[in-house]
């Protein structure tokens, strides 16, 4: 049986180049909550915090980064066995199991590093990831009508969680 082409390591700080590229993909960004370059920096640089902490993966294909999964620590003792996290695979590297993947190794670093209990995610309505996140596991708990207005299209936002066995 070949080796697969997907390895998992931690996100090292000068990958936020990636990120950002990920990031600013329309057929990427579509499903995230930013809407210009200035928000995207944002958002990598916060991104980044959680990988200075160990608390983000990145996947390579072959050996070249495609995608990042994060988990966002809380600080707080009462909050510390859940965590929400968020991952983002490249457009070129989508339906090839680099998702899959991502998410199993984050359960494990979250459960093993961390120790959470929970794992949760916000996923926009028409994201085709949800269908990934119900394949691994994870049941919608809520929803928020008309969540993100983008130029007077409303999106739904899916709360999803998951218990870390």
């Amino acid at each position: 049986m070949a080796a697969s082409p997907i390895t998992v390591r931690l996100t090292r700080s000068h990958e936020d180049a990636y990120l950002k590229k990920w990031l600013s993909e329309p057929l990427t960004l579509r499903w995230f909550p930013m809407s210009d370059e200035r928000e995207i920096d944002d958002a990598v640089r916060f991104y980044m915090i959680f990988a200075a902490m160990g608390a983000c993966l990145t996947a390579e294909w072959h050996g070249i980064p495609c995608g990042m999964a994060n988990l966002y620590i809380s600080s707080f003792k009462k909050l510390s066995h859940q965590c929400l996290f968020s991952i983002i695979v490249g457009d070129e590297y989508r339906n090839k199991g680099v998702g899959s993947v991502l998410l199993d190794e984050l359960e494990k670093l979250a459960k093993e590093k961390f120790q959470i209990e929970f794992l949760h995610l916000e996923v926009y309505d028409g994201n085709p990831a949800y269908r990934l996140y119900q394949r691994k596991g994870f049941v919608e708990y809520g929803k928020q009508p008309r969540f993100i207005n983008e130029d007077g299209v409303f999106i739904d936002k899916i709360l999803m969680q998951k218990k870390i066995v």
